[in-house]
């Protein structure tokens, strides 16, 4: 799918070139053979790559747009928004210039020091080579008071350059600890709550720029205290600073360097299968993942040179028997060439884990937990040498599941939810021997964003306390609410024989599969309950209805419309759930269409007029039905090739009461003189199509 896809995007380069060229656009021309060119040479090999770099794309512009119809920010992305950390960001990068100006003037004045001691060294050796009769003389006398007075300023510049640079490395030493480490926690932060479907997390570009400058000043540090060393070699005195100073800051430069480039080495993608693009972090076995590194310290001297070796759960006692090695290519050079903006990266692209076969007398799926609250992780380590230094690297992905079957994949989503939104820690494998609690709040945001990367549509305040309510019951307030892991994801509803988050997890898919385009465009109210569709429908116009997720079948989606008995009395219908399998035969918006209502002897006729709260039916879903009723196909004098075209038509037949309860006989397929009604009133076209028609209760 991905190859027909990349062909079909190359296609319409083709397409939009060809347009250009006759309109002489010399600059689009130029632009788009750049695109193909790009297109062919990098992802023709790949098409899976460039299929997940658009698909990552399309998703953040469904949340932005999502976004931007939410009335408020929740807890979470407002913390990351948080003006507090954009001033320290820009504090951080104005500091980072400051040192780097610093070291570049500290330059001048180890080269002034330079030439002023090979001014000193020249006379100094004039003076030497005289005979001792001339020496006496009163003007080389008068030399050596100059020469003196030269070597003084000798040893005040020694002193000034060794303080100044004393001052760079302290500078370092202080943005290293404080707000360049803030800063690199904060985006390791951002970075986990965008797995999990929150804001796509930035800066990584801004955090490369800080490191690449302060590794460039330190290697420039270093630089001029190897001068200060050739320097010393060439003349020393009593009381010279640099053999005293100088061994003490090289061993601090080494130290921060060495720090620098550890910190440097991140996971900048975290461990995703591509058929999986929205679920992060969660791996089946001997299916393909890709992960990608960067080294933050971009110096063109590393590139291909840095190899980098994948490993899962090295040195780390996890929770589970079962263990795993990764298959595929898990040793890769780190190079700028693959990464659009230049970084020094590298994405493998090609790993599989698989499991061991467990010791003799064990199963290797033994253990106090679930497969899905099993974390594993993933290490890389690689060795940097520069300039003398030899700096071994090593680092981690988040914390990862491992699933042997699909059917396991939305539990296993569940636990990276949870981990990712309670913890900061980056390897806490044994995370839910204990599971803390979540606050409410912030869990509504999170599923809020499960909505929207995942089917490009976030939920409102009152849909996000509807689900509040099936989780807590009814509170006066869910702020300072905590949720523990077993209510969210292990015990089953009141009532129900599944949990919270498999109905919830139901519902994303169905939304996914079968009613996409009517939730993006936010004609689906979806949760909402019995109860309060009620109230919502009470007095508005009869026919008056709204669209609902059912509460007791897993995966079903209902409508409910208002109706005024003769006598003034409000009534309520609700039709029996419709599920993926129902949903798969017929689009949702064609049974909205199409749906009629028996009642006793009437004329069957579609209760449902405007959608809630006065939108007309037609208005909202005309442009997502399948087709117009009066373009069904006509059936030919024989039918073709025998037959009688067909379509489907739901129905449902309301008793005289409709609180008596339903007997089976109700739900028996049309009399004929029932059917002979029904076609007696539709349209022509419809009267001459055989009907298949399944009747429906009201429920």
């Amino acid at each position: 799918m991905a190859t027909i896809l990349l062909q079909n995007l190359l296609i319409q380069v083709d397409e939009q070139l060809d347009r250009v060229s006759q309109e002489k656009n010399l600059l689009l021309i130029h632009n788009l053979k750049r695109i193909r060119k790009l297109l062919q040479g990098k992802y023709h090999g790949n098409p899976m790559h460039i299929a997940v770099i658009i698909s990552n794309c399309l998703r953040e512009e469904r949340r932005i747009l999502a976004a931007a119809s939410m009335p408020v920010q929740g807890p979470l992305e407002k913390s990351l928004q948080n003006s507090v950390v954009s001033e320290r960001q820009r504090n951080v990068e104005h500091k980072v210039s400051a040192i780097k100006n610093s070291a570049q003037m500290t330059d001048q004045d180890v080269k002034y020091l330079e030439d002023l001691q090979e001014e000193f060294d020249f006379r100094y050796k004039t003076i030497q080579s005289l005979e001792q009769s001339d020496k006496n003389s009163a003007l080389i006398k008068q030399e050596m008071l100059a020469l003196q007075a030269m070597l003084n300023t000798l040893d005040y510049k020694r002193k000034e350059v060794l303080s100044k640079i004393g001052r760079v490395i302290h500078e370092i030493d202080m943005l290293m600890s404080n707000m360049l480490t803030e800063e690199l926690l904060d985006w390791k932060r951002r970075q986990q709550i965008a797995c999990i479907g929150g804001p796509l997390h930035g800066g990584l570009d801004q955090l490369q720029n800080c490191f690449t400058l302060l590794a460039e000043s330190l290697f420039q540090v270093r630089r001029q205290l190897e001068k200060l060393d050739e320097l010393l070699t060439r003349l020393t005195y009593d009381g010279d600073p640099i053999p005293v100073q100088r061994p003490q800051l090289l061993e601090k430069v080494n130290f921060l360097l060495y720090n620098l480039f550890r910190n440097s080495f991140v996971v900048e993608r975290q461990p995703c299968m591509p058929t999986h693009p929205q679920r992060p972090m969660v791996l089946k076995t001997l299916i393909q993942f890709t992960v990608k590194l960067r080294l933050l310290i971009k110096l063109p001297e590393l590139n291909y040179q840095i190899r980098v070796k994948a490993t899962i759960d090295k040195n780390v006692s996890t929770v589970s028997n079962r263990r795993f090695v990764l298959c595929g290519t898990h040793v890769k050079a780190m190079n700028m060439d693959e990464s659009a903006n230049g970084s020094l990266s590298v994405e493998f692209r090609h790993l599989q884990p698989k499991e061991m076969k467990s010791s003799a007398g064990s199963k290797g799926n033994e253990g106090p937990h679930m497969v899905t609250e099993e974390l594993h992780s993933i290490s890389f380590e690689t060795q940097v040498c520069l300039y003398g230094l030899t700096i071994n690297l090593e680092t981690s992905s988040l914390p990862v599941v491992m699933i042997s079957n699909v059917s396991q994949l939305p539990n296993a989503w569940a636990s990276i939810i949870w981990y990712n939104l309670s913890t900061n820690d980056p390897q806490n494998l044994s995370f839910f021997n204990n599971p803390p609690a979540a606050t409410l709040s912030q869990l509504l945001e999170v599923l809020s964003w499960q909505f929207s990367s995942y089917v490009g549509r976030g939920l409102n305040s009152e849909q996000l306390n509807m689900l509040a309510e099936k989780l807590m019951g009814q509170q006066v307030s869910y702020n300072d609410y905590q949720l523990s892991w077993a209510k969210f994801c292990k015990e089953h509803l009141p009532g129900k024989s599944f949990t919270f988050w498999v109905w919830l997890e139901a519902i994303l898919d169905l939304i996914k599969k079968h009613i996409l385009p009517l939730w993006i465009d936010g004609y689906v109210m979806g949760f909402v309950s019995k109860e309060k569709e009620r109230i919502l429908l009470k007095d508005k116009t009869p026919g008056t209805f709204l669209l609902r997720f059912s509460e007791s079948n897993l995966g079903g989606i209902t409508f409910t419309w208002v109706d005024q008995l003769e006598n003034g009395d409000v009534t309520f219908h609700s039709v029996e759930p419709y599920n993926k399998g129902r949903l798969s035969a017929l689009p949702f918006a064609d049974i909205l269409r199409d749906y009629k209502v028996i009642m006793a002897d009437n004329v069957p006729e579609n209760p449902l007029k405007y959608l809630y709260p006065d939108i007309p039916k037609d208005k909202a879903f005309g442009k997502h039905y399948s087709c117009q009723p009066n373009e069904v196909s006509k059936p030919s004098d024989g039918g073709g090739k025998g037959y009688v075209p067909s379509v489907f038509i739901p129905v449902s037949k309301i008793l005289n009461d409709s609180t008596d309860p339903h007997s089976p006989s109700d739900l028996l397929p049309m009399s004929p003189s029932v059917y002979a009604v029904l076609r007696e009133h539709l349209s022509p076209t419809v009267i001459e199509t055989a009907v298949c028609c399944k009747l429906f209760h009201s429920c």
